[in-house]
């Protein structure tokens, strides 16, 4: 018996118990809850390594949840929703989701993401024993002990994913990265069905950090090809 537990919230109970019953097969220890507010509440008094998230729920929405849980923990966290636009899924990443499935789903595919999920966010905790220097240009700061992100001393919030790509491509300046190596690299999974994933993190990622504002980009765009820390 696999030693992991995930929180599936969802208030359509039909598909609850479809996704219990799949990820404990694979002996995953299952918790269902049917509102937002009880998953915060449960999250804040158990441990739960990845969690299913839908968005439209009672009492608080997915996003509402997810926004909350991200001030505390850095679990993976999969939405699972009948939401299906580009804006929708675009908006679950930038919020701090790892992953958007669409309802209708594959069972056997969501299996295959949560495995992905949790070997990516195992390794990403292994790394984080070994001890790494800071990463410093000009007035940009990169932690990856803490994690943390600072720009001429003011500190930078980023989602998880966000910070992988940035640290990704600033350990290693000059180098180009194509768009299905950062996403391999980062998610830890295969490149299929990604769709603008990448760049709407990159997107974000730039804004962050005031590109804008800046004369010299920090992530340079290499046309046909990917992406490259200039720093």
């Amino acid at each position: 018996m696999k030693d992991i537990s995930i929180l599936i919230a969802d208030d359509e109970e039909e598909i609850a118990d479809l996704i219990a019953f799949h990820l404990e097969k694979e002996g995953y220890h299952i918790m269902k809850v049917s509102d937002g507010q009880e998953a915060v509440r449960v999250i804040e008094n158990q441990v739960f390594d990845l969690l299913i998230l839908d968005i439209m729920m009672p009492k608080m929405n997915g996003y509402e949840v997810t926004h909350r849980i991200r001030e505390q923990h850095n679990m993976p966290i999969i939405f699972l929703s009948a939401k299906t636009s580009d804006f929708d899924k675009v908006q679950g990443l930038i919020i701090g989701a790892d992953d958007y499935m669409t309802k209708p789903f594959s069972p056997i595919e969501l299996v295959a993401r949560v495995n992905a999920q949790l070997r990516r966010f195992t390794t990403l905790n292994q790394a984080k024993n070994e001890k790494k220097s800071n990463l410093e240009f000009g007035g940009l700061v990169i932690s990856p002990e803490q994690r943390a992100v600072t720009l001429y001393g003011e500190y930078i919030e980023l989602t998880p994913k966000e910070f992988d790509i940035l640290y990704l491509l600033a350990s290693h300046p000059k180098k180009v990265y194509s768009v299905e190596n950062i996403f391999q690299q980062v998610w830890g999974e295969a490149y299929f069905e990604s769709g603008n994933t990448v760049m709407v993190h990159i997107r974000t990622l730039r804004k962050k950090l005031k590109e804008d504002q800046q004369k010299n980009k920090l992530i340079k765009t290499v046309w046909g090809i990917g992406y490259t820390f200039n720093g």
